[in-house]
Formats: C-alpha cells, sequence, structure tokens
C-alpha cells in the first residue's frame, strides 16, 4: 500500500501489542502525521487486562523463535532510548528453576499480612467473589505455557546463587540455571509501566488514545471492506463512529476473538499476586513438594479441602520498584467478561498462591500484600492446541489482527509492533514471520 496515501489507521486494545504497535508506526520513515491518523480504543484503561498483570520477564529462550530475538532486542534498544531502567524497571535478573521439598515441621503458623495501603485485596476494582475452584478431583489442571520443551531443555545445573537469599536453602534440593550458550539472556521490564510509556510516547507523536471506548462492530468485514468502527463510550453509553477507516488493528488480547470470531482467540484466567518486597532480582520457576496433609490456613478454617496434589508449582518474580510478582496455574471456571474491569478474582487462589509461596520463603511470609488480581490470557487455539500468535493482515483488505501471545506478549510486543507497523506501510514480514500469517490460519 502507498505510504503517501492518507491513512486512518484505528487500532483496538490500551494492552502492550496494541501501545507498542502504536509507537511504531509514529516511529516508521513512511509516517507523515500530515496524511497518517492513528486513533487508539481501548475499552477501559491502558494495560488493564494481561499487560498489567503480567510478571514482565523477557528471555531468548521464549517463543515463538521467530519473533523472540528481534522483540528482546527491541526491548533493550528501547531501554536506552527512553532511560527504561528508570522509567519501566528495565535490567537484567537471573532465572534458574528450583525443586523444594516441604515437610510438616517446615511450615510454620500463618501470622496475619499486613496490606499495604494501595492494596487491590480480591479484586480488579471489583467486587470479590467465592471461589470458583472446584476440588481436585475434576479440576483441569492446566500449566502457564512458560516453559515448552525447548525451553526446559535448555536447563544446565547450578548450585543455588549465593544472593538468591530470599530462598529458604535448607529445602532446596535441586536448582538449574535457565539457559545455555548464546541463550541464557534473561531480563525484565515492569509490564504496567512499560505499556503505559509506550502509550504516552506514542501519544506524544499524535496518536489519538481514547479510553473507556468499548468497541462493538467493525464495518463492514463481511463485504470484503472497511469502512468505519463503532464503539461504546462508557462514560456516557452514546455509540460513536469513526468514519473513513483505511485500516484496523485489532490487538485486543482475549477480546480479538468477539470482534473477529474467525481468528478463534479466546482467553485463559490466570490468577496473580504481588508482594511489597525488595530482593535479589531473580525469576524462580519452583516445583514445591508439599506434606500430603497441607491444607492452607485459609481453607482449614472454612472445612475445606486441600487443592493440591502434592506439588505445587508457583513462578516468583522479584521485580524493580520494591515488588515481588507469582502466578499459579490457569483455570477455566469463568467465562471471559465483556470488559477488562470485569475480570472477577478468586480470593481463595490468590491466597492458595500466597501459602505455598509462604512455605519456601520466609522473606516473602512476612511481606504485605500488595494485590491479588487476575486477568486472562490470550491464546491461539487450533485442532485443540496451543498455536502462536497471530501478527498480520487477514483476508480481508484493511483488517489487520495482532493477538495470541499467551504469556509471552510483554517480551514478544516490541517486535509484535515492529512488524505491524513496517507491514502497514507495504513491508513484507520474512522469513519465518510469515509462519504467525492470520491467512495461513484462514482469517
Amino acid at each position: 500500500m502507498d505510504a503517501q496515501q492518507r491513512r486512518n489507521i484505528v487500532i483496538v486494545g490500551g494492552g502492550v501489542i496494541g501501545c507498542t504497535t502504536a509507537y511504531y508506526i509514529t516511529r516508521h520513515p513512511s509516517f507523515n502525521p500530515a496524511l497518517h491518523t492513528v486513533t487508539l480504543l481501548e475499552a477501559t484503561a491502558i494495560a488493564s487486562g494481561a499487560s498489567g498483570k503480567a510478571g514482565g520477564l523477557l528471555a531468548l529462550w521464549a517463543y515463538p523463535a521467530c519473533l523472540v530475538p528481534l522483540s528482546y532486542r527491541l526491548h533493550r534498544e528501547l531501554a536506552v532510548e527512553h532511560n527504561g531502567a528508570e522509567r519501566w524497571g528495565y535490567r537484567r535478573l537471573g532465572c534458574g528453576s528450583l525443586a523444594a521439598i516441604v515437610k510438616t515441621s517446615d511450615i510454620k503458623q500463618p501470622t496475619s499480612k499486613p496490606p499495604s495501603p494501595s492494596a487491590n485485596n480480591g479484586t480488579n476494582g471489583e467486587l470479590p467473589i467465592q471461589s470458583t475452584v472446584p476440588d481436585e478431583k475434576t479440576k483441569d489442571w492446566e500449566k502457564l505455557p512458560k516453559q515448552d520443551e525447548k525451553a526446559a531443555s535448555l536447563l544446565q545445573d547450578s548450585p543455588l546463587p549465593h544472593d538468591l537469599d530470599w530462598i529458604d536453602g535448607r529445602l532446596i534440593h535441586h536448582y538449574e540455571e535457565m539457559g545455555s550458550p548464546g541463550s541464557s539472556e534473561t531480563a525484565q521490564v515492569h509490564p504496567f509501566h512499560f505499556t503505559n510509556a509506550m502509550a504516552d510516547l506514542a501519544r506524544e507523536k499524535g496518536v489519538d488514545i481514547r479510553l473507556r471506548a468499548k468497541v462493538t462492530q467493525i464495518h463492514d468485514i463481511r463485504r470484503d471492506v472497511i469502512q468505519s468502527v463503532e464503539y461504546e463510550d462508557r462514560d456516557t453509553g452514546e455509540t460513536r463512529t469513526i468514519d473513513d477507516v483505511t485500516d484496523v488493528v485489532v490487538a485486543a488480547g482475549p477480546w480479538t476473538g468477539k470482534l473477529v470470531p474467525r481468528t478463534r482467540v479466546d482467553g485463559l484466567r490466570a490468577h496473580s499476586v504481588v508482594f511489597e518486597a525488595d530482593v535479589s532480582p531473580y525469576a524462580v520457576f519452583t516445583d514445591i513438594q508439599l506434606p500430603t496433609d497441607y491444607i492452607p490456613e485459609h481453607r482449614a478454617s472454612q472445612g475445606q479441602k486441600r487443592l493440591h496434589r502434592g506439588n505445587v508449582d508457583p513462578e516468583i518474580y522479584a521485580r524493580p520498584f520494591g515488588e515481588v510478582y507469582a502466578c499459579g496455574d490457569p483455570d477455566k471456571t469463568t467465562p471471559l467478561p465483556d470488559t477488562a474491569d470485569q475480570v472477577a478474582v478468586d480470593q481463595s487462589q490468590c491466597d492458595d498462591l500466597i501459602a505455598y509461596i509462604n512455605t519456601i520463603s520466609p522473606t516473602l511470609a512476612a511481606a504485605p500484600v500488595k494485590a491479588r488480581q487476575a486477568c486472562y490470557l490470550p491464546q491461539h487455539i487450533r485442532f485443540g492446541s496451543q498455536r502462536g500468535p497471530l501478527v498480520g493482515p487477514s483476508f480481508t483488505p484493511g483488517l489487520w489482527v495482532a493477538a495470541g501471545h499467551t504469556c509471552w506478549g510483554i517480551q514478544n510486543g516490541p517486535g509484535t509492533g515492529y512488524l505491524m507497523a513496517g507491514m502497514l506501510f507495504g513491508e513484507k514480514a520474512d522469513g519465518e514471520v510469515g509462519k504467525l500469517d492470520p491467512r495461513k490460519f484462514k482469517v
């Protein structure tokens, strides 16, 4: 498409993919603010979904391999150009996998944790709900797809690092450092700050960002032409329309499938907690063997049974700005709501996660809990299995898709945004990146 033609581009979604796409459009050599208009529509707020509630891990052993090296490099370049170390906490960190055996005598009696003054305990800003997780016989024990077989094969034996002092070393019987020659680099960002910084930088270059703007229809996909985008102003309840649209980039995370059903992108709910603790920079994948009779106090006090099957595997990430983030297994018990601020948080799942981590970390056991939260990971499912993200044009001229990044959205956000900007201005996706073309999946 001729970059010198007038273009009216609408980006749907204010997560990391939408915001980095907006950023790189405005940095592309062909971008001309006199000819090109960019509007970003977000139904809630910037980074209100998974982009604000993720761990922020960046790794060269992530996937898909066709996207990771580019995106990892761009993260580093963005941090250098925009002072990312201070602005969004970009830094290198260690990363490893540990196995722990916890005995009944190792488990200390729980103490009441003081929440921080700004704690978000039990909700994403809404009313808390009761536990919706079935017992261990019926729960779908899926794992977060952070470590695929290739990543797991990169583990090398190493002793517990001496500065990983916030884990009780007495309980650890095995530790492996993630990586191999040429692919061991691990870094991180604070995802909420990073995504908001990308939005701010895009806005500075003229992107019109409209919040609480819930897209309801893209006219008219069925006629094979993009004409307009309709959205609801959630503050006034009014329906508004952007006319004469030339391009629509759907980067709505798990909501992408609601707007473009043929993408088959939906969501998988994952809970996480954030502790207030300033600890050494490590990301840790755990395998904790618990006593068979161990029932977390919050469940025992309500006469409930344990949900764990003896082993649990929370992921724990030390983060910049005095935080430690942890996440657990996802669940399919609650359908995707209409917007990110309506995501239901199961307080008991968060408390399970806290209890498990407390068994191996006295430091975190004593730390205030800053947030209990949940989000939906965007997944692209085909033939019953997880596929890579969709990045590129659809069969409908002017309709583009950038979604389905699962738990690697923050890692692969810059690479996706960079590629989308290039394709919008007529560049072709090179080599292996072509595997992510939505048209290969009949989108």
